[in-house]
């Protein structure tokens, strides 16, 4: 089946083109820009085959006519007629406590998508609108939902009720929600896979570090916590997030510095996390060139690997236990002083790392030795294909129901 899965942001659309029995991408590409000047769309086939257009791609409705048209190109594209396109995933980032899974969207799940705007308010509107636009050129097409929060979604209480008054969880559904829901369900059944071993019978924390970090317990194949919470703020140290903070600095900071509440979010979201410490950058690599001579920057650095290190031993702990760790995301895949740091002082576990094989240039491995009791691994997520095989299982089975 081949399957079109789509990511809708605020100004660009992300989408791959999968052929799912085989797995494999038949092009990718990505519409920049949407409503400025200069929108760009970039498309890369299989081949290498590369393509960039500019044009008037003044919302998502062009946005997707652009796209269909780069599909359908006799010189650049992969496909002959739109019939080809089997179905549509879309990412949708929020699906509240109405989506515990995947779903084919009809009217009601829109309306539930809707429904949980307040929740997402920059993504979910964008989600929709990349949804409504294929609704106007494929509208005889499947579209699935896959929701970032529906895997989190059996969670224990214990782990997602906050302690602030229970009438505010009612009344708002203020809790814990969790984000990077598809990334830690592919690293935790591909490490399964890797280990071969029933997902069922492993206990792993999986660790998705990029810009945006959250990690995740995962129980024989259910999440059963994870760091990121109400929204993508809590948790890790990030590229300009806080991370877990005193609910109390924030109010004791905008009464001090006469902060508005969008200033805070700014302050919060965006000049905080690795920027914020290091002064230098919200970009790891760079963060880790400037340590030797910048104290500020070591101290960044220390602080976001103490922060991995610490909830791996308290999720191995909320487990009873723990098989592997997986590392995932830009700086998850790409930094081997991060996983170093993150896992050192965690001997007590059973984890003795492999430093030939933390440094080797394989995409995927096994980074500890084969007497450790815990298997650390490297993973590369791949969320878009964790969308597509959800797709293709709804169409298949006509699955409905949420």
């Amino acid at each position: 089946m081949k399957i079109l899965v789509l990511n809708s942001g605020s100004s660009s659309v992300k989408y791959q083109f999968i052929e799912t029995d085989s797995r494999t991408v038949l092009t990718k590409g990505i519409v920049d820009r949407i409503g400025m000047d200069g929108a760009l769309l970039t498309n890369k086939r299989s081949d290498g085959d590369e393509i960039k257009i500019t044009g008037g791609i003044l919302d998502h409705t062009i946005a997707i006519e652009y796209i269909l048209a780069v599909l359908l190109n006799k010189q650049h594209g992969v496909i002959r007629e739109k019939s080809e396109i089997h179905a549509i995933g879309h990412r949708v980032v929020h699906g509240g406590e109405t989506f515990t899974q995947s779903m084919l969207i009809t009217p009601d799940v829109l309306k539930g998508i809707q429904d949980n705007i307040e929740l997402a308010p920059l993504h979910n509107p964008h989600n929709l609108r990349g949804i409504q636009a294929c609704m106007i050129h494929l509208p005889t097409t499947p579209q699935i939902a896959v929701f970032d929060t529906a895997f989190h979604q059996q969670m224990p209480p214990k782990a997602y009720v906050y302690g602030i008054p229970y009438s505010l969880y009612r009344e708002y559904k203020i809790r814990r929600y969790g984000f990077h829901g598809t990334s830690h369900r592919y690293v935790s059944q591909r490490a399964a896979e890797l280990l071969q071993k029933s997902i069922k019978e492993l206990k792993t924390v999986t660790c998705h570090l990029g810009n945006g970090c959250s990690m995740a317990a995962v129980d024989g194949g259910v999440s059963i916590d994870t760091t990121m919470g109400f929204t993508p703020l809590e948790g890790l140290l990030m590229g300009t997030r806080t991370g877990d903070l005193d609910s109390w600095i924030i109010l004791y900071v905008m009464a001090k510095e006469g902060l508005s509440i969008s200033d805070a979010n700014t302050l919060l979201n965006k000049h905080s996390g690795l920027l914020g410490i290091s002064g230098v950058s919200s970009d790891m690599r760079e963060i880790q060139s400037e340590m030797a001579e910048n104290k500020r920057a070591k101290l960044a650095f220390d602080i976001f690997a103490y922060r991995v290190t610490k909830y791996i031993g308290a999720y191995a702990v909320a487990m009873g236990g723990l098989d592997a760790i997986v590392f995932t995301g830009g700086i998850g895949e790409n930094s081997s002083e991060i996983r170093t740091a993150s896992l050192k002082g965690l001997e007590f576990l059973g984890i003795t790392v492999d430093q030939t094989a933390n440094m080797s240039a394989a995409k995927e491995k096994i980074i500890t030795t084969p007497d450790s009791r815990v298997t650390a691994l490297v993973i590369p997520t791949n969320e878009e294909l964790v969308i597509a095989l959800d797709t293709h299982e709804i169409v298949m089975k006509g699955n409905h129901s949420k």
